[in-house]
């Protein structure tokens, strides 16, 4: 076995090497996707007692399993990333308490972790529970049997059983092999509703009398009465590059996960997004902007020092980023401008939305060894998917290490001489939030306590419900992954210098972005969609 794992894995690394620059499983969604209706209370208080002795249902809403969840005492080794060591910590003496399982964690650091997960894998000694390969690679080693298919255990998984088969049936056909086995454990509603936007300096729309743009046309008026107010200043700036024309393009209706491929919903086909006409309407209004000083020149070039000077002061006003920038800029300089204040800003474009971020994400392939511990090891993974394990793993164990406050908010008594309590504190003090441990994590955990700007762009997304359509999750086959790959490099490139020739060049125009649509279908592009749309067929045809 040991040797066939090796041989399986070379082929597997090399086939997830090619396929990792098609993208499309970076941030995994559907358009259908459903929300599991899971009712999260507060467990009890746990007794002192040993693991076995605990009635069921002692800490709360299991999902429908009965603790301890073996009958005899059972080690099991769990391989995982994170920057703290959680053996003997709350969460590890929790889980042998409630489960009777203890686990030996392999905690290796983010940065080491590929590397020490492929060496492992390749001697064949495979950890009872580990993360990190890609489905393509879990594939390749569940059909020689080395890890489970889960879904052949759903009379012992009651929660993923109903998360994933009985909710979100589609997880198995997007994420599961061509017999529909599925060998990576789905993370369930991780992601915020609103993480990343447009913001402007709200301190100089009121000092200049402006009112927030609702529209492309008010932005752009917006941007005017800025430069020539501060006729030394680049009102938009950027530091994401050649990913601008990626982070603007939901605004446009020419994005998603897979961009620059995305699913078109009203024609219902997949479509390359560099060569449509909503790309260039898109390229058309940064070329006026750049042509007229109201975007930062060195908006391909910036880096983020660099950005962050300008946004600083009075060089630029109005940005692209993830929303703890409101509070993070505030912070730096609110000693030099007290009165410095970055609010999210309303999305630009004919649709006027902002990217969807998925419920639920099987990319991060965490998995199960095919051996003795398996169905201990999926039963442990399936109670940390129910609202009792969610609750332990984000939020801690009530009663012993946290509290809830009156406001309903959970309250560390431990941790009460510090400023703030997030994550990256509960992981170095219980070994709380460990990447590959975290399934399904409590909407009341610390993580998703927003600050009053970081709330107020989740009030405004969300009361105007101005997302885009999640694109279906396809499931490709290795010849495709492969041949995606391939041509997906060479369009990306040719896109990449294409969007920023036309913009800088002020002789570009519709003679030149004809001889881009054509250059593109010589690369591939109509190879390339038709992948997809393939694909697509299989889906839909799929039960």
């Amino acid at each position: 076995m040991k040797r066939r794992l090796s041989a399986i894995l070379a082929c597997v690394f090399l086939i997830s090497a090619l396929a990792a620059c098609a993208g499309n499983n970076n941030g995994a969604g559907n358009k259908n996707n459903g929300t599991a209706n899971v009712t999260q209370s507060p467990s009890a208080a746990p007794s002192d007692s040993g693991a076995g002795t605990e009635q069921p249902n002692t800490y709360g809403d299991t999902g429908g399993l009965t603790l301890p969840l073996v009958d005899k005492p059972t080690t099991i080794t769990w391989m995982l990333s994170g920057e703290s060591d959680p053996n003997g910590k709350l969460v590890a003496q929790e889980i042998e308490k409630r489960t009777g399982i203890k686990v030996n964690f392999q905690a290796f650091s983010n940065s080491t972790y590929q590397d020490k997960l492929r060496v492992t894998v390749a001697s064949g000694k495979l950890p009872d529970i580990f993360h990190g390969l890609k489905p393509a690679e879990l594939k390749q080693i569940g059909g020689q049997k080395a890890v489970v298919a889960i879904n052949d255990y759903l009379d012992i998984l009651p929660n993923f059983n109903r998360m994933y088969v009985e909710e979100n049936p589609w997880v198995i056909k997007s994420y599961g092999d061509e017999n529909g086995k599925l060998y990576a454990w789905p993370i369930y509603n991780m992601n915020r509703d609103v993480n990343h936007g447009l913001m402007a300096r709200m301190d100089i729309l009121k000092e200049l009398g402006l009112e927030m743009w609702k529209d492309t046309d008010g932005f752009y008026e917006v941007l005017k009465a800025m430069k020539a107010a501060y006729p030394d200043s680049y009102p938009f700036a950027s530091k994401t590059k050649e990913l601008i024309f990626k982070d603007l393009a939901y605004g446009w209706g020419i994005a998603g996960d897979s961009y620059p491929a995305y699913y078109d919903e009203a024609s219902k086909v997949w479509k390359f997004a560099s060569i449509q006409p909503e790309h260039k309407e898109l390229l058309d209004f940064i070329k006026k902007l750049y042509n007229e000083g109201l975007i930062d020149p060195e908006f391909l070039t910036d880096t983020p020092d660099s950005w962050t000077a300008k946004m600083t002061t009075d060089k630029s006003f109005v940005t692209w980023d993830w929303i703890g920038r409101l509070d993070l800029f505030y912070n730096q300089i609110k000693d030099v401008n007290p009165g410095f204040d970055l609010r999210y800003a309303n999305p630009i474009g004919p649709t006027g939305n902002i990217r969807t971020l998925p419920k639920i994400d099987a990319s991060w392939g965490i998995t199960v060894a095919n051996n003795a511990n398996k169905e201990a090891a999926l039963k442990l993974l399936d109670y940390l998917s129910s609202p009792s394990g969610a609750e332990l793993v984000t939020i801690g164990a009530e009663g012993v290490n946290f509290t809830w406050d009156e406001s309903g908010k959970a309250t560390y008594p431990e941790l009460s001489d510090l400023p703030t309590v997030d994550i990256n504190v509960l992981n170095d003090r219980y070994g709380m939030w460990m990447e590959g441990m975290y399934l399904a994590p409590d909407r009341r955990s610390v993580y998703y306590n927003f600050t009053e700007k970081e709330q107020e762009a989740q009030d405004m997304m969300l009361s105007d419900n101005k997302f885009e359509p999640l694109d279906p999750v396809l499931n490709f086959t290795d010849q495709e992954n492969a041949r995606l790959a391939g041509i997906q490099t060479s369009l990306e490139k040719a896109a990449a210098e294409f969007n920023s020739k036309y913009v800088l060049n002020k002789a570009y125009g519709n003679s030149e972005w004809e001889a881009w649509v054509q250059n593109a279908a010589k690369i591939g592009v109509t190879e390339y969609i038709g992948i997809y749309n393939a694909a697509q067929e299989r889906f839909d045809s799929s039960k």
